[in-house]
């Protein structure tokens, strides 16, 4: 098949890239002529394990091309996605402006029948705002060409897009009438060879379901911080309660890890999305509401503790910082907690060496100018003189670290761990002064350290 995407951000060039995997042949389009320059030099804009590899395949089998010319791109292929940011405003809406631009681009010059898929996170009833938008872009040329229109949600993970989409647990296609079914249905055949996957729905409801899914992932995370904040008041342990519930066929093991946050380019976007929808008609989301406060606490529990260690005025102090971005395999920065945490050190005039094995030139652009804030190439090279580590992200190369050369590289052996990665036994017993999200915690006694749970 003949494939058009349109924007070549996260969405749009994975799936670009793996539909061509495919064997289809795939245009993807942008306007950012610099970002297609090097794409086409096989410089990709993300990091995403494996999509670089795809890409550099499909462009030299020629089932993958890159253009900035929107007209020949639009005419190209039978199936346009639709794959632009949409952004939240300032009242938490989604930035529809780059979703209905590419809806007027697509009326503005398609010649013949086209199946116009919506793939970006949009609201419900965006499918509507296109029709009408490629409808009167049509009608201002004076043409009348058949199209359809359908909600094709992504549910692609940071760090695991590529197995998600071509190994999907599910595809959700929102469709109202035949011929776009069928094709849809051709599309995606080669992705569900041993059971069917596709679930077929009406339009809304397909554009409901991202947001829904998203909506619950993003509640259990925030259930699950607020547990653990209990368990440490109670005398309880965290990683217990999740195994426990963890177990139960209802409730599965995913998402039930307590930590410092959520954050990226989906759940926060997402769940300020709904909200706002939700208040458009008048029905108020209570649970959602508090997901989000909940989240918004969470970003600070590392601080909070460094100042109950510390005091509020840092200065003078060095803190070494282990993750920059919201989760691992990923350089995404996005609502990540570490921007709370690395701002709110700042603030209080504490020195951070941090480290991060891809987002550290994102974040030499995000952080700018931040004061006392330096970048190291290793992690033990952050440990060097600090007060304490505190670590934001769970990298693999985080889990297993020489713990007595940690302890004699820092000037004191202090931990704050927000993603609960060692056991705070075998820290007590390598001397360490450990803080973890929801488990055994050390307390100050008479200007001793003494562990209570």
């Amino acid at each position: 098949m003949k494939l058009s995407v349109i924007g070549t951000g996260y969405v749009g060039l994975v799936t670009g890239a793996c539909f061509a995997e495919m064997g289809n042949d795939v245009q993807c389009i942008d306007t950012d002529a610099d970002k297609i320059e090097r794409l086409m030099r096989g410089e990709l804009p993300i990091f995403e394990p494996g999509l670089k590899e795809i890409v550099e395949r499909n462009v030299a089998g020629g089932r993958l091309h890159f253009t900035t010319d929107v007209k020949d791109g639009v005419r190209f292929g039978t199936i346009l996605f639709i794959a632009v940011g949409t952004p939240p405003d300032e009242d938490g809406a989604a930035d529809m402006q780059h979703v209905l631009a590419a809806a007027r681009t697509i009326g503005q010059h398609m010649t013949d029948y086209k199946l116009v898929v919506d793939k970006s996170t949009v609201p419900v009833g965006t499918a509507d705002l296109v029709r009408q938008a490629i409808a009167d872009a049509m009608c201002a040329r004076g043409v009348d060409v058949p199209f359809s229109v359908v909600s094709n949600p992504e549910f692609l993970k940071e760090g695991a897009a590529i197995e998600d989409f071509m190994r999907p647990d599910r595809i959700v296609v929102g469709a109202d009438d035949d011929r776009a079914r069928l094709l849809m249905q051709a599309l995606y055949s080669p992705f569900q060879r041993q059971r069917d996957k596709l679930v077929m729905m009406d339009i809304r409801s397909a554009e409901l379901t991202k947001y829904a899914a998203n909506a619950m992932l993003a509640t259990r995370i925030s259930f699950m911080n607020e547990m653990a904040l209990l368990a440490e008041k109670l005398g309880a342990d965290i990683e217990q309660v999740r195994r426990g519930i963890g177990t139960d066929p209802r409730i599965g093991p995913q998402f039930l890890y307590a930590g410092c946050g959520y954050g990226g380019s989906c759940f926060p976007k997402d769940v300020k999305a709904l909200l706002h929808s939700a208040g458009q008609v008048g029905e108020p989301l209570h649970v959602l509401d508090a997901v989000e406060r909940a989240n918004e606490r969470q970003k600070r529990v590392l601080v909070d503790r460094i100042v109950a260690r510390y005091g509020m005025d840092l200065a003078g102090r060095h803190f070494a910082l282990w993750g920059l971005a919201f989760k691992p395999d990923t350089d995404d920065l996005r609502e990540a907690p570490s921007r709370v945490i690395v701002a709110e050190l700042a603030a209080r005039g504490a020195r951070i060496t941090a480290h991060d094995p891809e987002a550290t030139p994102a974040a030499r652009q995000a952080f700018g100018h931040t004061p006392g804030l330096t970048f190291a190439d290793t992690p033990m090279q952050a440990l060097e003189g600090a007060d304490a580590l505190v670590i934001v992200t769970e990298w693999r190369a985080y889990r297993s670290p020489d713990f007595e050369r940690m302890g004699s590289t820092m000037r004191a052996r202090v931990i704050f761990d927000g993603r609960n990665l060692f056991d705070p036994a075998l820290m007590n017993a390598a001397g360490f002064e450990y803080w973890p999200i929801g488990r055994a915690r050390p307390t100050a006694t008479e200007g001793a350290l003494a562990w209570a749970v």
